[in-house]
């Protein structure tokens, strides 16, 4: 892998993972395009991590309150307060916490028992209809009606049913971004609080693919891993990834999100042209298997 390379592909990530239009989509697509196969997985896990670095930094300041409250949890339990327990459970910032986890359990149940569905999906068959799923899901954010919630009144279904839509979008073409917020403001969520939801749960997400990812890393070794195209990949998708997240909650709060509603049904259609007819990039992956 040339750094050119890894800087086109860390820009790509950092900007699909938080941009509604799939960064998995996108890596996907783009691997087969330059042929990239040797050391892929080390360094798709690589790019999460930058994209990791910048959802810490732009809301640093949640983080921040989510452990210090996470850890005044564990002093109360530890010392057997439960009366103050009890009240620190309904502050708001602990019952973002529990919403943030609910959510994580259901992504976490549905990875597991698709396992083998979701290990397929990434070898592109699926992706086509992905990027498709994904113009449906924002295009049906324009008969969401907006209301004023937020994350501090979210109840548990909707924070249940954010978590399927998470769970859903596992399959690359789905976007996780989309998919949360569009759960996330159907719930009744404020469209800035449903961006700051989806842009917090990506954390546990992306922190949980690296360790289901680990014992494959492990398996295929991390010997011949071109160390510095990775670092280049990595800063790329932190810095292009910091730059989505702002420009995602201005386009969130102000304007529509069809312009990419547009673009993954055209990337879609076109996708599923090339599997099924043209055969370029993509062989067709419902009569021979991908190399």
């Amino acid at each position: 892998m040339s750094i050119w390379i890894a800087l086109i592909l860390g820009i790509v990530q950092g900007l699909c993972e938080f941009l509604p239009i799939s960064s998995s989509g996108h890596l996907v697509l783009l691997q087969q395009v330059f042929g990239i196969d040797n050391g892929a997985l080390f360094f798709t896990i690589m790019l999460h991590l930058g994209t990791l670095i910048a959802v810490f930094v732009i809301y640093r300041r949640q983080i921040w309150e989510i452990v210090k409250s996470m850890c005044r949890f564990i002093a109360l339990l530890f010392t057997l307060r439960f009366n103050e327990l009890g009240k620190h459970l309904k502050t708001p910032t602990q019952r973002k916490i529990i919403m943030l986890m609910l959510a994580t359990l259901v992504t976490t149940v549905l990875a597991l028992i698709f396992k083998d569905v979701i290990d397929e999906s990434y070898e592109g068959k699926y992706l086509g209809f992905g990027f498709i799923a994904t113009a449906l899901i924002l295009f049906a954010m324009n008969f969401i009606h907006a209301k004023k919630q937020t994350i501090a009144k979210m109840r548990v279904p909707a924070a249940l049913g954010i978590g399927l839509m998470q769970g859903v979008a596992i399959l690359p073409g789905i976007s996780r971004s989309g998919s949360t917020i569009a759960g996330a403001t159907f719930f009744g969520l404020r469209k800035d609080e449903a961006a700051e939801f989806s842009f917090l749960l990506s954390i546990p997400a992306i922190l949980g693919s690296l360790v289901f990812e680990i014992p494959n890393v492990i398996k295929t070794g991390l010997s011949n891993i071109p160390w510095i195209p990775v670092l280049v990949g990595v800063i790329a998708a932190a810095v292009s990834g910091f730059l989505a997240i702002k420009l995602m909650i201005r386009l969130i709060v102000n304007k529509s999100l069809n312009v990419f509603a547009i673009y993954t049904a055209v990337l879609g259609i076109a996708v599923l042209l090339d599997q099924l007819v043209f055969n370029v990039v993509l062989s067709n992956p419902f009569t021979t298997p991908i190399a």
